[in-house]
C-alpha cells in the first residue's frame, strides 16, 4: 500500500513539475515581450537554442541513460557512488570539450561574436546542467524534491525578472534570468547530492561499459534535440533577431498547446507497456485507439481554433509589436495534431513494442526534410518559412511512424467516428468565427470565442453521441455520483 502511495505521490509531483515548466514562460512572457520587443526576445531565444546543443553533446546521453545504471544500483551506496562518479567525470570531460567548442565560435563566427556576453551567460547551463545529477535523483525516485526546488527557483527568477528586466536594453539579464529558472537548482543539487552518494573519489573506474549504451542514448537525444532547435537556430543564421522573435512567440503559444495534447501519452505508457509484456493484445489495441481518439477529439478543435483566433492570441500573449508572429502561427497549428499523433505512434505504440530504432529513424527522416524545407523556405518567407518547414517535417515523422505500423493501427483509426468530429468541428468555426468582427480587446474576444467554440463543439460531440466523449462524461458522473 506504502508503494502505491508512492507512486502516485511521485505521479503528481512530476506532472506539477511538467505544469511548472510551461506556467513560468507563460506568466512571465506577455511582460518580457513587451519590454524586450521581438529583437531582443528574438536574440535571446536564439541563443537559448543554439546553447542547447552543446549542453547536448556534453551530456552525451546520460540524462536518459544515467536513470537506468543508477536505478539498478540504488540499494547499495558504494555501488551507487561508483556509477554515479563515473558518469559525472564522462560528464565533467564532455562539459570541458564542449567550452572548448563553445569558445572558440564565439571567436571565429561574427554572429555570435558581437553577443558573446549573451552566449557566456546562457552557456552556464552547460555546467549546470552537468553538476545538477538530475539522473541521480530521477533514479532515486525524488520527484517531491524536484519538483519542490524547481519550483521555488522558478518563482525566484519570476520576482526577479519583473524587478531587473525594465528596458529593451535588458535581454541579457533576461537570458541569465531564464537560466536562474531552469537550471541554476542544480548547484543546490550537488550539495544535496552528498546525502546519497559519496562526494570523494571512490577510484577504479570503470567508464568502457557505460560508453556502448551512452552513445545510443546520445544518438536519440541528437536526433531530438537538433530537431528541436533546428527552426530556430536556422532562422538566426539566415535571417534576423527580430525574425526569430516573431518565430519564438508563435512557438511559445504551440509548445504549451503541445503540452496538453501529449499529456495522455505519459500516463498511457506504463499501461501499454504491461499489456505488450503479458501479450494482452486487445487490451493493447483497444487502449491505443482510445489515445488516437483522443488526440484527435482533444488537437484538432484547438488546431482550428488558434487558426482562427491567431491574432487575438498573439497580441493577448505578446503584444501588437508581435504582428509577425500571426502568419507563422497559423502554419504552426496543424503541428499540434502532428506531435499528438506522432506521440503515441511512438511512444506508446512503437517504444512499449520495442521498437526504439523505428522512433529514431522517425525523427532522423524529420530532422531532414525540416534541414532540406528551413534552407529553401527561410530566405523568402523569414518566420513563416520556419513554421512551415516544421510543420510539414512533423507531418513526415508521423507519416513515417504510421507506414511503419499500419497494420497494427489501421483498424483502430477505423473505428473513429470522423464524420462527428468534422461536424462538431464546423459547428464551433460557426459559432465563433463572428466575433473577431466585432472590435473587442484581445483578451475579451478570446474569452467570448473560446466559450462559444469549444461549447458548441462539445455539445455537437454529445449529441450525435460520440464513443470517447459519451465515456469520458459517464466516467465523470459516475465518479461524482459515488461521492454523494
Amino acid at each position: 500500500m506504502a508503494e502505491k502511495k508512492s507512486l502516485k505521490l511521485n505521479f503528481i509531483m512530476n506532472a506539477i513539475l511538467t505544469m511548472s515548466s510551461f506556467l513560468f514562460p507563460l506568466i512571465s512572457f506577455p511582460y518580457v515581450s513587451r519590454i524586450l520587443l521581438p529583437e531582443g526576445t528574438g536574440k535571446v531565444s536564439f541563443a537559448t537554442s543554439l546553447i542547447a546543443y552543446f549542453v547536448m553533446f556534453a551530456q552525451l546521453g546520460i540524462p536518459t541513460y544515467g536513470v537506468r545504471a543508477c536505478a539498478k544500483v540504488r540499494d547499495d551506496k558504494q555501488k551507487l557512488t561508483k556509477t554515479a562518479q563515473e558518469l559525472l567525470i564522462i560528464n565533467l570531460i564532455m562539459t570541458a570539450l564542449s567550452y572548448v567548442v563553445l569558445f572558440l565560435a564565439l571567436v571565429f563566427v561574427p554572429r555570435l561574436r558581437g553577443e558573446r556576453t549573451l552566449y557566456l551567460v546562457v552557456s552556464l547551463t552547460i555546467f549546470f546542467t552537468t553538476i545538477g545529477m538530475e539522473w541521480l535523483y530521477k533514479a532515486l525516485e525524488q520527484y517531491t524534491y524536484i519538483a519542490v526546488r524547481s519550483i521555488i527557483f522558478k518563482f525566484v527568477a519570476l520576482v526577479a525578472m519583473f524587478l531587473l528586466v525594465r528596458s529593451k536594453a535588458d535581454y541579457v539579464i533576461y537570458g541569465g534570468i531564464s537560466i536562474l529558472a531552469s537550471s541554476a537548482s542544480f548547484v543546490m543539487n550537488f550539495f544535496h547530492a552528498r546525502k546519497y552518494i559519496s562526494l570523494r573519489p571512490v577510484g577504479g573506474y570503470e567508464f568502457r561499459p557505460h560508453l556502448k549504451a551512452v552513445m545510443v542514448f546520445f544518438a536519440m537525444s541528437c536526433a531530438s534535440t537538433i530537431y528541436t532547435n533546428l527552426d530556430t537556430v536556422m532562422l538566426g543564421f539566415m535571417d534576423s533577431d527580430v525574425t526569430v522573435g516573431y518565430y519564438n512567440a508563435a512557438v511559445r503559444i504551440k509548445n504549451i498547446l503541445v503540452s496538453i495534447v501529449t499529456s495522455l501519452g505519459t500516463v498511457l505508457l506504463p499501461r501499454a507497456a504491461y499489456y505488450v509484456e503479458h501479450k494482452l493484445m486487445d487490451e493493447f489495441r483497444t487502449i491505443s485507439r482510445k489515445a488516437l481518439n483522443f488526440v484527435l477529439v482533444a488537437a484538432t478543435p484547438m488546431m482550428l481554433y488558434f487558426i482562427l483566433f491567431a491574432r487575438d492570441g498573439i497580441f493577448l500573449l505578446s503584444g501588437s509589436a508581435y504582428a509577425g508572429s500571426i502568419l507563422p502561427m497559423q502554419l504552426a497549428m496543424p503541428t499540434l495534431l502532428f506531435i499528438g499523433l506522432s506521440n503515441i505512434l511512438g511512444i506508446q505504440i512503437l517504444v512499449p513494442m520495442g521498437k526504439e530504432s523505428d522512433v529514431l529513424l522517425s525523427i532522423i527522416v524529420g530532422a531532414a526534410v525540416d534541414v532540406v524545407l528551413n534552407f529553401a523556405l527561410i530566405p523568402t518567407f523569414g518566420a513563416a518559412g520556419a513554421a512551415a518547414a516544421n510543420m510539414i517535417a512533423e507531418g513526415t515523422v508521423m507519416v513515417v511512424q504510421f507506414v511503419i505500423l499500419r497494420k497494427e493501427v489501421m483498424p483502430s483509426m477505423k473505428k473513429i467516428q470522423y464524420w462527428k468530429l468534422l461536424l462538431a468541428l464546423l459547428a464551433g468555426a460557426g459559432a465563433s468565427f463572428w466575433v473577431a468582427g466585432l472590435g473587442f480587446g484581445s483578451f475579451l474576444s478570446l474569452l467570448l470565442s473560446a466559450a462559444l467554440f469549444f461549447g458548441a463543439y462539445g455539445m455537437v460531440l454529445l449529441v450525435l453521441k460520440e464513443r470517447l466523449t459519451v465515456e469520458v462524461l459517464g466516467q465523470m458522473l459516475g465518479k461524482i455520483l459515488r461521492r454523494r
